[in-house]
């Protein structure tokens, strides 16, 4: 890993841990309460040590991490797995959450498009969406 620190911003960690794809997301996800820190309701400026226990929830998905490591740099993918734990019971309700998911869509016949709509298609998309 890169150079390790002993705090840092919440919401530099959770864009360097990629929870978020920028900080300015973490900061939104923070300061809308998306985000707890020991239980509790945070600013997106607090600062977080090694060993507290964040709450992360994103896209209808709930994280329970510990933090293990604090870098300054935004580090790879395979790094930033490093940089927390996720509880066991927090993985479990993930991956059944994920699981009603894939049924729920198999079920409803849920398909990809064959193909984008063009121009004309889109503009045509406009026209009906407006004139409602």
């Amino acid at each position: 890993m890169r150079e390790s620190l002993d705090v840092i911003r919440l919401d530099k960690w959770l864009w360097t841990a990629r929870f978020f794809k920028t900080r300015s997301l973490a900061t939104e996800a923070v300061s809308g309460g998306k985000v707890h820190v020991n239980k509790q309701r945070v600013k997106p400026s607090k600062d977080i040590k090694i060993g507290a226990v964040l709450a992360v929830h994103k896209d209808g998905f709930e994280w329970i991490v510990t933090v293990t490591g604090i870098t300054k740099q935004r580090v790879s993918a395979k790094e930033a797995e490093l940089l927390y734990e996720e509880s066991s019971e927090s993985l479990e309700k993930r991956q059944t959450q994920i699981e009603v998911r894939r049924e729920e869509r198999r079920f409803l016949g849920f398909q990809k498009p064959e193909h984008k709509p063009n121009k004309k298609n889109r503009q045509l998309i406009h026209r009906f969406k407006r004139a409602e």
